[in-house]
């Protein structure tokens, strides 16, 4: 696990979350359950809607979240 945390897989910004980064977040969590999601400095009043939004649209959980790094978790069946 920690292997996988090791690096920054999908950087979030200014635009916020559209549909291709929804499919982006779902493909790597079918492929390595775990993934870091790091969102850019100038949007931290939406960054809470944004976690909420991204996990809701990917079924998955939400496992640590400091400063401007979440890191979410979905389980492979």
């Amino acid at each position: 696990m920690n292997r996988s945390l090791s690096t920054i897989t999908i950087n979030i910004g200014k635009s916020g979350i559209n549909d291709s980064i929804l499919d982006e977040i779902k493909r790597q969590l079918k492929d390595n359950e775990v993934i870091k999601l790091r969102f850019s400095k100038g949007i931290s009043e939406e960054k809470q809607n944004f976690i909420k939004e991204i996990i809701e649209k990917s079924n998955s959980k939400l496992i640590d979240f400091r400063g401007n790094v979440a890191v979410i978790f979905k389980r492979k069946r």
